[in-house]
């Protein structure tokens, strides 16, 4: 019973039923609309076939009847074909399952003719009957009642044409044959009720299953909208201009970007949660709010000792959330003429104006969040700026796309592209990088970040 309701599911239009409606009802017009497709495919290939069985069981007394017997078998064709050819052109409705009786009566009324030309009761060719009954009743998805009626009618019709047009019998073979027809009926319409019961279970669990996945989307846009209403907006301040493009691999990313004024100095902040999804961007959320209290509170703190108090509220929250996250993560503090930085994440890639060429320093620290103290592994770096000197800062789901040949775009393609546009707009700029890293990729596997900041 199992296998025929994951053959119902595995139907494609079935699957996409559930997609758009919640209404039982509607579900399961759809569901007999489709198997009525399958039922007249078998019905149209496999009545013409059964006259090669004809041509061997006809007494070989009444072979006078084959010509008859194909043309009954020939009209039950085309009428079923006329079926599929209907049910192909119109839409799933209350009305569908008609075309289950319509169906019944076309093929069993071609089996009952060749009864009664055979002798009627006496004859052995019921038990196509019986075909056709398990047949209609075990593919169609409708309730025992329609079972039990469309057996009963082929019944009744079997019964009717026999007695007043199939000539003499024996009572036993009336008894026989009505016994084994019942019975195939009472348990086509069990098995039906049972049938029925599971799809309809079926319908509300994955009903159910639905709902569920729908709010969580719908969390998860929240999540999405807070944290793109987090992320700072391109800027201009003390001196410097700032633009920067965060593309979550998932709804919500685990990169973190951040552009910060405060009384004394702007900042800027460039990390990276490890992995990525809802557990990454909590993290990245409490980076920011900590980040930004820390600064707030203390506007002459240094980047060392900035990452080493964000390393102890960090480190508490993950072992709280009970996660195997840490962040890589570089503060910038920027000064009229040159910058402060430390924290352990990608190299600083600084293109200076003058000499309209490219350099790279490291970023120097420790991980936040793996160990409980890092003031001894955190230092601060300085690096003097001229007019129109920039930073790149970036995390490594640009660098590690897929390319060419399916190496990884690098760092160096990077700063080559950096290198090119670096008369553009900032956020030209940056729509470069991005196109250009993007451009031979397939699937994206990480969080994107691209920031730069202009000495101005």
């Amino acid at each position: 019973m199992l296998s025929i309701l994951q053959i119902f599911k595995a139907s494609p239009e079935v699957e996409r039923s559930m997609q758009v409606t919640d209404n039982f009802s509607e579900y399961l017009n759809i569901l007999m609309h489709s198997w009525l497709k399958t039922l007249t495919i078998l019905g149209f290939t496999l009545v013409p076939i059964f006259f090669i069985l004809d041509i061997f069981t006809i007494p070989q007394e009444r072979i006078d009847l084959l010509p008859w017997f194909g043309f009954y078998r020939l009209v039950s064709t085309l009428i079923v074909i006329a079926q599929f050819i209907i049910i192909i052109k119109t839409k799933p409705s209350k009305y569908s399952l008609l075309h289950g009786y319509i169906f019944n009566l076309s093929v069993s009324g071609a089996i009952v003719i060749m009864t009664v030309k055979l002798g009627g009761f006496n004859s052995s060719y019921y038990a196509g009957l019986n075909l056709v009954v398990i047949a209609v009743n075990l593919l169609l998805p409708w309730k025992s009642i329609h079972s039990a009626l469309n057996g009963t009618f082929t019944i009744l019709f079997y019964v009717l044409a026999n007695v007043l047009f199939g000539g003499e019998f024996q009572p036993h073979n009336v008894i026989n044959n009505l016994y084994f027809m019942s019975s195939t009926v009472i348990i086509a319409a069990s098995i039906n009720h049972v049938k029925f019961i599971l799809i309809q279970k079926d319908f509300e669990s994955r009903k159910d299953l639905k709902q569920a996945r729908d709010a969580l989307w719908s969390e998860m846009e929240i999540a999405k909208q807070i944290q793109t209403a987090l992320t700072p907006p391109n800027v201009e301040m003390g001196g410097y201009e700032m633009a920067a493009t965060m593309i979550p691999a998932e709804s919500v990313g685990g990169d973190y970007y951040d552009f910060i004024k405060t009384s004394k100095n702007p900042w800027v902040m460039i990390g990276d949660v490890s992995g990525h999804g809802v557990e990454s961007g909590l993290i990245m959320m409490m980076t920011q709010t900590s980040v930004r209290t820390i600064v707030s509170q203390d506007p002459h703190v240094s980047p060392s000792k900035l990452l080493s108090q964000l390393n102890t509220v960090i480190k508490e929250n993950i072992a709280l959330l009970k996660v195997d996250r840490y962040l890589t993560i570089t503060a910038i503090c920027l000064d009229e003429n040159e910058i402060t930085y430390a924290g352990s994440h990608q190299d600083l890639i600084i293109y200076r104006k003058e000499s309209n060429t490219i350099e790279t320093y490291p970023s120097l620290g420790t991980w936040v969040g793996m160990l409980d103290h890092v003031d001894d592994y955190m230092q601060d770096r300085k690096l003097n700026l001229s007019s129109g000197d920039m930073i790149l800062l970036f995390t490594d789901g640009i660098t590690e796309l897929g390319f060419e040949s399916k190496s990884m775009y690098g760092q160096e393609r990077l700063e080559a592209t950096f290198l090119k546009n670096a008369n553009l707009p900032l956020q030209d700029i940056i729509n470069n990088l991005i196109k250009d890293a993007t451009s031979y990729h397939g699937k994206q596997e990480d969080d994107i970040t691209v920031a730069v900041v202009r000495k101005v």
